[in-house]
Order: structure tokens, then C-alpha cells, then sequence
């Protein structure tokens, strides 16, 4: 009991109150010198995260020039958006337009009216902006086998008829697998079939990366082929690896996100500067959780590991209690749910002892305090959530 109010008071002593965007002043001040800010997120239906995302975001935007956002979403999806809030042409008329394009579950994710505000104010900003000026919206996942299979073969139809054999042996490849795309290929496996698709996936990838310097019909369509390529080959690697029990998967899709963010840095230029939204089990550095006794790692490792020079900064969150919306199972419709209060000793038990509400805590305040020594513990929900699970 004394060691827990110990850590009560120190945290007290150095968190701030966070009432209004003007209470950020802090936090803003010490992202700006980073040129990749990863904000996490406990749980993919919390109303807070987003808009709280949303103030950080805009700040760094406005007073720190940071030049694109990057998001655990599919690259498809949020490349219509990126198209909408930089005024291409022949992108989407608005931004419930873009929204409902976005139809896999969890849609909610996404698809909601705090991302709506987010896109619109993108497109806002942008509108006096130079075309190589704009600030775009991308998706670092590798779910998206299917869709970033058709986008391929869409785009070769009409501009390198030339590749359309190697893209229709690769999308033939997957269409006996029916509607559950990935799904079905990784079930198809574990039933033994000797036949897999990544040769095909992998001849593509190598004949878009040899052509892509033709591929100039505007300022990102190489960048948009040659990715929908990777995501091609890395969610044939994925969904296959799910036949075996491990962190395999995990990881595959979190390296995957990792270099899609690299590729996007390399992509907008020496001065590129990211803020990518992901859960904070994807942007907290799983060195300091027990995802490194599971041999998993993340994003926020890898960042910290391979881009030391762009000074990472990472900024998590975490709630004691309130309504979350989330599924009963995968696949389920959307629920809203209670969140229990936090357990006892955790993070969000301790910051809610002090009484402050709402708060700020840098970590590297207290992290020399020998009372934080032992792990503590902070809740993580997914898109499928069992309050009474809680451990």
C-alpha cells in the first residue's frame, strides 16, 4: 500500500490536468522536434482518442509542418481519402462519399463522424496548398489482398496492358478461395493444399518495381502500384502464416507496417515528417511489455530500432472506465459496451487516484523513480472485447 501511494503522489507531482487543445502546449513543444510521432490508442472505439488525436494532429500540421498521416487502415481505403483531401481530380465527390467505401469489418474503426471532421478539415487545409505541398492520409496495414489485388489490375489495364497476364495469373490464384479473400486462402492451407500463391504474388511485385518509372500518370501512382504489390505479397505471407500457433503473423504485419512507413518517408523526401495512428499495442515499444516474452514485436520498437536519427516520439493512451464500442466476437456488429473500472495497481488505476481527471504524463519524468521499476500494468482493448475477460 505504501509503494502504491508513492507512485500516486509521484505521478501527481508531475502530470498536468488536460482540459482543452491549449492544455497540449507541453506536448506539442516536446513532439516538435521529432519527425515521426506515433499516437497510440487503447481500444479502435473510444470517441477521446480521436479527437484528442485529431488537436495533436492538427498542431503538428499547422505549427510543425508534418506532411502525411499514416494509419492502421487499409492502403486502399485511405488512399481514396488521401486522393479526396489533396483535390485530385478524379477522386471522391466528399468525404461521406470516401467514407462508405470503407466495408471491412471493423467499420466503425474508420467510417465514423470523428474521421469525417479529421478529412474534411484536411481537405480544408490543403486547398491553398501547392500539389507536392499537400499533407495525405495512407494505410499501413496488409489486409487488403483483395482489393489491392483489383486496384492492380484496374490501374494495368488501361496503363501497362503489358503486365496484365502476370496481375490476372496472381488474381486468378486467389479467386477460388470466395468472398473471405485472406481468410479463406489461411483455412485452405491448414486443410494441407500443396499449392500456395506467393510465386505468382512475387513475379508481380518484381515486374511492377522493373516498370514503375512508367507508371507517371499523376504525382503517386507509382507509389500507389508498387504498394498495392507489396501488400499483395506480404498478405499472402501473412494469411499463410496463420496456420501456424505463434507471433509469426503478428510480427509479419507489423514489419509490413514498418515498411510501408519507411517507404512513405523515402516517398516524401528528406525533410518527411509522420504521425502515424495505430493501437497502442502497434506504437508502445514492445521491448517494455510481455509481448517480448512472446517473441512479438511492434511498430514502435521498430522505429525506435531502425529510425533513432528521426528521434521517435511515442504518445499512448489509456482510460479507468466508460463506454467503448467494439464487437462480441469477429465479425459481430458493432456494440456499445461498459468499460469496467481499471484493476487495481494498473496505470490508469494510479493516474485515477490522483484525482486530476483528464491528464498528461511524460514518462521520462519518472522513470528514474525507483517505484516504477516493476512492471505495471495498462489496459488494451481490441475491436473484439469481453469486459468480464479483463486481467
Amino acid at each position: 500500500m505504501e509503494a502504491q501511494l508513492k507512485k500516486i503522489k509521484a505521478i501527481n507531482q508531475v502530470s498536468k490536468e488536460l482540459k482543452n487543445a491549449a492544455d497540449l502546449d507541453s506536448l506539442i513543444e516536446k513532439l516538435s522536434g521529432s519527425r515521426v510521432v506515433l499516437l497510440g490508442e487503447a481500444s479502435h472505439g473510444t470517441h477521446e482518442y480521436y479527437t484528442w488525436r485529431t488537436a495533436i494532429t492538427k498542431r503538428l500540421i499547422q505549427e510543425h509542418g508534418f506532411n502525411f498521416i499514416a494509419v492502421e487502415g487499409d492502403w486502399p481505403d485511405f488512399y481514396r481519402v488521401n486522393r479526396y483531401v489533396k483535390h485530385y481530380s478524379n477522386s471522391d465527390s466528399s468525404s461521406v462519399e470516401v467514407l462508405k467505401q470503407f466495408n471491412r469489418w471493423p467499420t466503425w474503426m474508420w467510417a465514423n463522424w470523428e474521421m469525417e471532421a479529421l478529412i474534411n478539415w484536411l481537405y480544408r487545409h490543403n486547398e491553398a496548398l501547392g500539389a507536392n505541398e499537400r499533407v495525405g492520409t495512407y494505410g499501413l496495414d496488409v489486409y487488403s489482398l483483395w482489393e489491392s489485388m483489383e486496384a492492380i489490375v484496374d490501374y494495368l489495364k488501361t496503363h501497362d496492358p503489358s503486365l496484365m497476364p502476370a496481375a490476372k495469373r496472381a488474381l486468378g490464384c486467389f479467386e477460388p478461395f470466395g468472398d473471405e479473400k485472406g481468410m479463406a486462402y489461411a483455412r485452405s492451407l491448414q486443410r494441407y493444399l500443396p499449392t500456395t500463391c506467393e510465386n505468382e504474388v512475387v513475379h508481380l511485385l518484381k515486374e511492377i518495381k522493373r516498370h514503375a518509372d512508367h507508371y507517371n500518370t499523376d504525382l503517386e501512382a507509382s507509389l500507389n502500384i508498387e504498394q498495392n504489390a507489396h501488400i499483395a505479397k506480404n498478405a499472402e505471407q501473412y494469411y499463410r502464416s496463420m496456420v501456424h500457433v505463434n507471433q509469426s503473423s503478428w510480427n509479419l504485419r507489423d514489419h509490413h507496417m514498418m515498411d510501408t512507413l519507411k517507404r512513405l518517408l523515402y516517398f516524401h523526401g528528406p525533410d518527411a515528417k509522420a504521425i502515424v495512428w495505430a493501437h497502442n499495442t502497434h506504437v508502445g515499444d514492445a521491448r517494455a511489455t510481455d509481448m517480448a516474452l512472446e517473441g512479438s514485436i511492434n511498430v514502435g520498437q521498430l522505429v525506435r530500432e531502425q529510425l533513432p536519427d528521426l528521434r521517435p516520439q511515442i504518445v499512448g493512451f489509456g482510460s479507468y472506465q466508460g463506454m467503448v464500442v467494439a464487437g462480441a466476437e469477429w465479425g459481430a456488429p458493432m456494440r456499445q459496451m461498459k468499460v469496467p473500472e481499471a484493476m487495481h495497481g494498473s496505470w490508469e488505476h494510479l493516474m485515477h487516484q490522483t484525482g486530476k481527471g483528464d491528464q498528461l504524463l511524460f514518462m521520462d519524468r519518472i522513470k528514474d523513480n525507483p517505484f516504477f521499476e516493476l512492471p505495471i500494468g495498462h489496459r488494451a482493448i481490441g475491436v473484439v472485447y469481453h469486459p468480464q475477460h479483463e486481467r
